[in-house]
């Protein structure tokens, strides 16, 4: 429950540093549990930690997946289920480790948590929502951590939060206060150390400055593909558009999927977005699906970006597709879901992660929810972004938590690679964050409007974004040796299990 409530927007930062203590202290506390027993607590820790947190997926897969309720909700208990597999990994492996090693295994544990949150990203295409460190997205002073060794190592160091705690409970007489202590000391001076190179500030006043407006339509999901609105639909977007001009915006920014239409291949729209673009001398990026012919045809979740003098200066496809969104993993084996099948798009994913030239320097975007991939992120700035750009259609999710862990997760992004982040949702939340992690600008949600500010295009890179996830690597490759060092341990005893 204190990891669900770690979140928003029921919950709060401040509960994640002990979040972890409860699930520790029945592992290691008095007998060590059998693998089977610290699977079971690992399980039931995960299930309340997501079903507390995506508890909002029945109800998208239901209202516009098509679902009977009862399959709706079955569905999403099993989503619950999948995710809550990797907290029961975590106590397996950290109960074996105390078992074997003793109490000062558990400093282990914020390694070991950091390993099944990379594990996470990785199988079955990956669902990286709502790790322990974005928790603290908005807590400036400790969220420069992630400048350093990305969110992985904010959950690390949460996590170690948990640790200190629960060392104090098992230990006895004096040195019981050491492991608080030390971890107590390590966390105030991150928090030190962050306060301070947030104050500076030094990437707010460098780099080249661009005026940029996000556009917010606020076209509700079942309105968005109807024939009759369509034409109302863009003629939204291209007055507010105008207007953003008006306030000297420079890059104007639509959300994902925002034309009623295929872009490349509607006339009337394409010579509308076009001619707006050269009146108005902006450069727009917006969001339009694609399709290729073929036998069958393939179709794109893909971002445009148009010149002032309306010319299309590149195009990206999104790589990271929304599962039972954009497409459904694992058909064959989920047949129940068929309705789902048929009301899904199936969407081909991209293969190139674009960066796209504009007259103050290079840009790019991220499309929806891939915005949680740190990886895909950096492989941006690799290839010389300097602004980084996301857009979303979170309209599916209502005014449930989703919208608020979507874009307080994408504002992590901002901190590890030191670039400015803009986010345009078709519902809101639209904003700005700065390289430190600071809200310049907010919408709210479901509310139609433009939002303006400034931004600076930025050249430098962060420890994070010369280094990657390497700290979440070494923490993989601690806990293998560790847990091969207990395995020989064992094997050496006879009798041993």
């Amino acid at each position: 429950m204190l990891l669900a409530l770690s979140f928003p927007q029921y919950g709060h930062p401040a509960p994640a540093w002990v979040a972890l203590v409860p699930l520790l202290v029945s592992l290691t506390s008095g007998r060590a549990p059998g693998a089977h027993r610290a699977f079971g607590l690992g399980l039931a820790a995960g299930a309340v930690y997501f079903g507390g947190t995506v508890y909002w997926t029945p109800q998208v897969m239901q209202t516009f997946g098509g679902l009977s309720w009862p399959i709706a909700v079955g569905a999403g208990v099993l989503l619950v289920a999948y995710l809550a597999l990797y907290p029961a990994l975590f106590a397996v492996i950290t109960a074996r480790l105390c078992a074997r090693l003793g109490p000062g295994a558990l400093w282990l544990a914020p390694a070991t948590w950091v390993a099944t949150e990379l594990l996470r990203r990785w199988v079955l295409g990956g669902f990286p929502w709502v790790q322990l460190g974005s928790s603290q997205a908005g807590v400036i002073p400790i969220v420069q951590v992630v400048s350093l060794a990305g969110v992985y190592g904010l959950s690390a160091v949460v996590a170690l939060g948990s640790v200190g705690v629960t060392l104090f409970v098992n230990g006895r007489g004096r040195t019981r206060w050491a492991a608080p202590v030390v971890v107590a000391a390590l966390v105030a001076g991150l928090a030190v150390w962050g306060t301070d190179r947030a104050t500076d500030s030094t990437l707010s006043r460098t780099g080249t400055p661009l005026r940029v407006a996000m556009v917010q339509g606020n076209v509700l999901q079942d309105e968005k593909w109807e024939p009759s609105i369509a034409p109302r639909i863009l003629e939204t977007y291209l007055e507010l558009t105008r207007r953003a001009a008006g306030q000297g915006a420079r890059l104007v920014v639509w959300p994902e999927s925002s034309t009623p239409f295929y872009y490349e291949h509607d006339v009337l729209g394409n010579a509308a977005i076009r001619t707006t673009v050269r009146d108005t001398g902006v450069t727009l990026l917006f969001g339009s699906d694609q399709y290729e012919a073929g036998s069958p045809p393939r179709y794109f979740n893909s971002a445009f970006v148009v010149r002032p003098d309306g010319s299309t200066a590149g195009v990206y496809r999104k790589m990271h597709l929304v599962p039972f969104g954009e497409y459904v993993p694992l058909k064959r084996l989920l047949f129940f879901v068929s309705p789902l099948v048929e009301n899904v798009s199936d969407f081909s994913p991209g293969t190139q992660a674009v960066v796209v030239p504009i007259a103050e320097g290079l840009v790019s975007t991220a499309i929806c929810y891939e915005v949680v991939y740190p990886d895909l992120i950096a492989r941006f700035v690799d290839g010389g972004s300097q602004l980084l750009t996301t857009i979303t259609n979170d309209a599916w999710y209502g005014r449930s938590s989703a919208p608020q862990q979507h874009f307080w997760q994408a504002s992590l992004r901002a901190v590890e690679q030191g670039r400015y982040l803009v986010r345009a949702a078709n519902t809101g939340i639209s904003g700005i964050v700065d390289p430190y992690g600071r809200v310049v600008v907010r919408s709210p949600l479901f509310e139609r409007g433009i939002f303006v500010g400034d931004v600076r295009l930025l050249h430098g890179r962060t420890f994070y974004g010369r280094t990657g996830d390497g700290f979440a690597y070494a923490c993989l490759l601690a806990v293998a040796l560790a847990w091969a060092a207990v395995r020989g341990r064992a094997r050496a005893v006879p009798g041993s299990r």
